[in-house]
């Protein structure tokens, strides 16, 4: 039995464990590794620009290396390992995980970061991608969501628990610490796949042929839109929004990740809701979570100015982040057999998201028009992403309609 494409036959039984719930809470681990590398970098922006003597808008390029890393290693990584089993590739793209962020704790300089970090973004999108694939083919068609949004909890839980950790740590000792808690969390994430993630085989017809054939439709690009231009606005914030608390908000830096955690929160609940919404609907749910975002960043410059209006208006931006894995589904649903690549490369989106958002916030910033800038920015992003939703549901009603009328 092949696991490879939950979504293509809904009576393909579920691939059988002894504890599903603890090989979701394996790849959940990794989530948080890399949740806690991806969020607490933002987070800690204003301490390695001090350290490494750049200013915030340059040390932004941090964060724009690793999303590189991750839009690169995405698709590259899936289909040169479309043959190998899934949980020795989980093993290796978490080896390379782990290394890469221990060498950027030792970066002599800005320069090296930069290559450490788009290194340490390489297995991201692919970890994820094939994390999605193992978690959705334990459990029927009708539960994938679920699942998958379980997985994602171990990145939200990271914004709530590994992102403060770390901020904390890089405060108390230095951040290049943040990056040997995060090396240190890789190793248990190898444990845990190791001890729990089902060995079975690699898929007999896979090859790196099938996998590119995800390249030729047009609602596979559609969805991969949505998620790089509409969900763009959530880094634009995110990326300065430490900033923003100390220079607009006027709070204490220590009190900084606490903040960060409110956000945390909006995604874990988020993780934890939407799911139940998206297997029912999922169109219609991405196109909520679109203007809901739209609608939520628009309001963000007005907010922060006081540490409470703030704060809800984070979370309630957190609670977007869902669109993450209500377009992970979208992706199986609209991949066809090329079940690897489409997943992957979801995370190639929304880490060109998150390259695009913090770079064109950080224009904004730098043009003169205020710290609060991103929100705006956000909201348009968001906007744009709506209007790639509408083309993809006129292409689905467009393709049911062909369908109608085609003679049987």
């Amino acid at each position: 039995m092949s696991a490879s494409a939950p979504a293509l036959d809904p009576g393909t039984p579920p691939v059988r464990v002894p504890h599903v719930g603890l090989v979701i809470l394996a790849l959940a681990v990794g989530g948080f590794a890399i949740g806690t590398t991806e969020f607490a970098s933002m987070s800690m922006l204003p301490l390695f620009a001090q350290g490494l003597g750049i200013d915030a808008p340059t040390a932004g390029h941090a964060i724009s290396a690793y999303a590189l890393g991750v839009v690169v290693g995405a698709p590259v990584i899936t289909v040169l390992g479309a043959r190998m089993p899934r949980r020795r590739l989980l093993l290796m793209l978490m080896a390379m995980f782990t290394l890469f962020n221990g060498l950027t704790g030792l970066s002599p300089n800005y320069h090296w970061m930069l290559v450490f970090r788009f290194l340490s973004g390489l297995p991201h999108g692919a970890y994820f991608g094939v994390g999605a694939l193992v978690a959705s083919s334990l459990v029927p068609p009708n539960r994938r969501t679920r699942a998958v949004g379980q997985m994602f909890l171990g990145l939200t839980c990271a914004t709530i628990v590994g992102v403060p950790l770390a901020s904390w740590l890089g405060q108390a000792v230095g951040w290049r610490w943040s990056f040997a808690l995060v090396a240190m969390l890789g190793v248990a994430t190898m444990s845990a796949v190791l001890a729990f993630a089902p060995n079975t085989p690699a898929d007999a017809n896979a090859s790196p042929l099938r996998e590119l054939g995800a390249l030729k439709r047009s609602q596979v690009w559609l969805t991969l839109g949505i998620g790089a231009i509409g969900f763009g606005g959530m880094f634009a914030v995110y990326t300065y929004l430490a900033d923003i608390l100390l220079k607009v908000t006027h709070m204490s830096l220590d009190a900084v990740p606490w903040v960060m955690g409110v956000f945390g929160v909006g995604m874990t609940l988020g993780n934890m809701v939407i799911p139940v919404f998206a297997d029912r609907a999922l169109m219609r749910t991405a196109g909520g979570l679109l203007v809901w975002s739209m609608v939520l960043l628009a309001i963000f410059p007005f907010t922060a100015g006081n540490v409470l209006t703030l704060s809800a208006v984070v979370f309630l931006i957190g609670v977007g982040g869902a669109l993450g894995t209500v377009l992970q589904t979208r992706l199986m649903d609209v991949a066809g057999d090329a079940q690897g690549l489409a997943a992957s490369l979801n995370h190639s989106a929304f880490n060109t998201a998150n390259a695009l958002g913090p770079f064109l916030g950080g224009l904004a910033i730098a043009n003169g028009y205020g710290w609060t800038s991103p929100g705006w920015v956000g909201s348009g992003l968001a906007l744009g992403g709506l209007l790639l939703w509408f083309v993809s549901i006129a292409m689905d009603r467009r393709g049911e309609a062909t369908a109608a009328v085609e003679p049987c």
